[in-house]
């Protein structure tokens, strides 16, 4: 399957990512990595108590049948979304690029075709979860991806068919579509539930 319509439109969940400029230096990377980070930091920081607290509240649409709008409840499951992406690309990272394995991509047992499972599978693992741990644990795994990506050259991130386990993509790929890409999907979310909630 293609990959930027099997990666990263389907993690980013929305079609908005197509027309996203695509980061082409580690340098362009990281800026729009922490750019978006904190945009989305800011954002969850200006929300009352009481909206970070309730359920989501989206409003009717008809034209949103994506099945991550029924399934993220509340902005706890958004973090820990975005949290669990980033370890799954570093462990992809990890069994691919460093020790020259074959990673299950996406998750083992699972197809691209079959990710809204996959993804309702990482829901269902965090539903204990606090939403105060849940910043701390998004905090944390953000800093843990843009480590490995400062320890990458441009051609180690932008040069195609680099490594066996992305096939003919570029390894930064990966790492824009689980940061950037993904943080602008998850204030996409939040934006719109803070505007319905002051209705």
């Amino acid at each position: 399957m293609h990959f930027r319509t099997n990666f990263f439109n389907t993690l980013a969940h929305c079609p908005y990512g197509a027309a996203m400029s695509r980061a082409a230096t580690k340098t362009e990377l990281i800026d729009a990595a922490e750019a978006q980070f904190d945009k989305l930091l800011r954002m969850i920081g200006s929300m009352s108590a009481d909206e970070r607290d309730m359920g989501f509240c989206f409003g009717e649409d008809a034209k949103r049948k994506e099945a991550h709008w029924a399934r993220d409840r509340n902005l706890r499951d958004v973090l820990v979304h975005l949290h669990e992406w980033h370890l799954m690309v570093g462990r992809w990272h990890h069994e691919g690029t460093v020790k020259g394995g074959m990673p299950a991509v996406p998750g083992e047992g699972y197809t691209w075709r079959t990710l809204p499972d996959l993804n309702r599978k990482i829901w269902e693992k965090y539903q204990d979860v606090p939403l105060n741990d849940s910043e701390t644990m998004l905090r944390e795994s953000h800093a843990m991806i843009m480590k490995i990506v400062a320890a990458h050259t441009d051609a180690e991130l932008f040069s195609r068919g680099l490594y066996k386990w992305t096939g003919n993509n570029a390894l930064g790929a990966y790492f824009v579509s689980c940061t950037a890409s993904h943080y602008e999907w998850a204030m996409t979310k939040i934006k719109l539930h803070i505007k319905t909630c002051k209705k």
